[in-house]
């Protein structure tokens, strides 16, 4: 274990961050979580994770768990007690802790909103006290119904009604994103915001709902491939490696900082097509199955019917795009 993450902290912290001895990561032991704190102990940073492995796994970090710069906290962000040091003196702070799924999202409404406005809410606290500059990653959903062919940061937002619990996430992801942007203004809290279309790659699971590797697991048993709705809404996949190279970028750029950026592929795919690719690309006999929303999820599911991120933003403040083709993020995801 780094000493330098043990020893307390003279109370008398500087107000302004002059850089610290690691960088802190909440939910770092989860799927986009993981690949990073990998990416950063690369870089020979040193990393503090604070996770409460609700969806993340402590096997995520498996491959590093014995490096001597990374310390692990198994804690949500309310019950972390060395939280206000370990903001104080981080160089950087990224918040990536969070309900993932559609599954969870729809069954947990109530858990999804306090924990994500209570848990960013301190942490924002938190980084405040010392300037120290955060990421926090938001999410596609935040765009709503919008039936607009792609996706810009600066668009309106269209959310759907508080009676689908399917929109509580979306409306705590944005309500996140107005906090961070209102600490910024106020604050002067140098944030920067992601929002993150769908990411896939090794470690993701299908548990939750995530699509792609709910069809890989359904391919290579031999299973059909349940493919919900009429299968003609689409999506674009961006690999968990591209991700991280953005974030990490990001964390970098400091003219990024008080700006909202998509992050993801640019490959749109509808669901079906999806299926089918999977099936061809493992060379599976599983046949596609096409569920109604309200025998997978629950009468009255709403959902968009094309999710595309316009990256063009992203690509002008760091110079990076989306790199990995579809079939090859199947062909990497399924390993």
């Amino acid at each position: 274990m780094n000493p330098l993450l043990t020893t307390r902290h003279s109370p008398a912290a500087p107000k302004r961050n002059k850089g610290g001895s690691h960088i802190l990561v909440t939910g770092g032991a989860g799927f986009i979580g993981s690949h990073l704190v990998e990416r950063l102990l690369n870089d020979g940073k040193s990393i503090v994770v604070v996770d409460d492995f609700s969806t993340g796994s402590p096997e995520n970090l498996g491959a590093v768990k014995s490096n001597p710069r990374l310390r692990i906290i198994q804690s949500k962000i309310c019950d972390c007690a060395e939280l206000p040091e370990l903001a104080a003196r981080a160089e950087f702070i990224f918040h990536l802790a969070a309900t993932v799924g559609v599954d969870l999202v729809v069954k947990s409404a109530l858990h999804v909103l306090e924990a994500s406005f209570n848990e960013t809410q301190i942490l924002l606290r938190a980084a405040a006290k010392n300037s120290t500059p955060l990421l926090l990653t938001s999410t596609s959903e935040v765009y709503g119904k919008s039936a607009k062919l792609e996706f810009s940061e600066d668009d309106d937002l269209l959310i759907g009604p508080p009676g689908q619990s399917r929109w509580s996430y979306a409306c705590s992801k944005l309500t996140d994103e107005f906090l961070a942007l209102a600490y910024a203004r106020e604050k002067h809290l140098p944030v920067t915001i992601a929002r993150l279309f769908n990411t896939v790659g090794p470690r993701q699971t299908g548990r939750y709902g995530m699509v792609l590797p709910r069809f890989i697991a359904s391919a290579r048993s031999g299973e059909p491939l349940r493919v919900f709705g009429d299968g003609k809404q689409s999506r674009c996949f961006g690999f968990v490696h591209d991700v991280v190279e953005a974030l990490v970028r990001l964390r970098q750029c400091e003219k990024a900082r008080g700006e909202i950026f998509n992050i993801g592929g640019t490959e749109e795919v509808s669901m079906l097509e999806l299926a089918q690719l999977v099936v061809k690309t493992l060379g599976s006999k599983s046949k596609i199955e096409l569920i109604p929303y309200d025998q997978a999820y629950a009468p009255g599911f709403d959902d968009m019917r094309r999710r595309k991120p316009l990256v063009e933003k992203l690509e002008r403040f760091v110079k990076f795009k989306p790199q990995t083709p579809l079939r090859e993020i199947i062909r990497l995801t399924a390993g």
